[in-house]
């Protein structure tokens, strides 16, 4: 059996299709499975045994240039790919335009949620086959349930998704245990206060924590460095890519994140993990994992210093 999952982006939404992947191999132990997603987050199926092959794809950049010879290169290219070997199931966990017209371009029965289940209903015009798959269920059970409704799957199984990697070993990580702080997000509404980090940095340091800041983008390393500068033990990581992140991530006692992809990525690795929200409810799309993790906070309602640290505390002890 061969099938093609598409889950394209973002960060957190690959993560989120990773147990599909795990739920497939316990189902039919000889299937082979093949991701296409943006080539900017190609690390994470990567990370999961299961996936034989990652296509990557980048809608992203070639909307922007729509009319170079280049772009259109790579888009048939892409489209080469996906049609080498039929599926017998295409499997689009997006639910997207652009994620349907994606699987389309594949040889293989389609299969994706139903209309009334999907953020674009229209997308729902290129599947073979539609299921009816809850909407106020979290976004990691959404994409199993689905998975298993298209592939006569049981849906009991315990959520595991997949990955491990080893811890990273590197000169510049502290030598005492670390805390992973994951202060950087897309939003300037999802950020914890620097105030609130720098006490938390402080507790830690009293527990004989050091702690590790990840930073990509020149503004997250400035803020990254700004708050390293005024927490006693801390450290900011030197640029990696997204597989290196995850081996020191799985290297730490715990991480502590604000509602950003490589929280979830944390929960993925079953570190103990508190997710911090301000701006977005974390009901349907907080993470979920299969060790010690809470959320905390809401849509406008950002967690105490103290709350994120009897959490943490909790989920060491769990």
């Amino acid at each position: 059996m061969r099938i093609l999952i598409v889950k394209t982006s973002s960060l957190g939404d690959v993560i989120h299709a990773l147990p599909v992947v795990t739920d497939l191999r316990q189902s039919f132990p000889d299937v082979r499975i093949d991701w296409c997603v943006e080539e900017s987050f190609a690390a994470i199926p990567r990370l999961h045994p299961g996936v034989a092959r990652v296509i990557t794809v980048a809608v992203r950049r070639w909307r922007k240039r729509l009319a170079a010879p280049a772009t259109w290169r790579e888009l048939l290219a892409a489209r080469r790919t996906l049609r080498e070997s039929p599926y017998d199931c295409v499997l689009d966990l997006q639910g997207l335009l652009k994620s349907a017209w994606i699987a389309s371009q594949a040889v293989g029965p389609i299969s994706g949620y139903a209309a009334e289940a999907v953020r674009e209903p229209a997308a729902a015009r290129y599947y073979d086959h539609t299921f009816l798959i809850p909407k106020n269920v979290h976004a990691v059970d959404r994409n199993r349930w689905l998975a298993a409704a298209a592939l006569a799957m049981p849906m009991d199984r315990p959520l595991d998704y997949g990955i491990a990697v080893k811890p990273a070993v590197a000169d510049w990580l502290p030598a005492q245990p670390y805390v992973t702080l994951l202060t950087a997000t897309s939003r300037d509404d999802k950020l914890w206060p620097e105030i609130d980090w720098r006490a938390l940095g402080a507790e830690l340091g009293e527990r004989g924590l050091a702690m590790v800041l990840p930073a990509g983008s020149a503004r997250e390393r400035e803020r990254a460095e700004r708050l390293a500068s005024a927490i006693t033990g801390a450290v900011v990581a030197p640029p990696l890519g997204i597989d290196r992140l995850a081996e020191v991530i799985a290297g730490g006692v715990g991480a502590i994140g604000v509602d950003t992809g490589l929280t979830h990525l944390a929960a993925a690795l079953a570190t103990p993990v508190v997710a911090l929200y301000t701006a977005t409810e974390p009901g349907l799309t907080g993470v979920l994992s299969g060790g010690a993790y809470r959320n905390l906070g809401g849509r406008n309602a950002s967690p105490s210093v103290a709350a994120v640290l009897a959490a943490f505390d909790a989920c060491r002890r769990a």
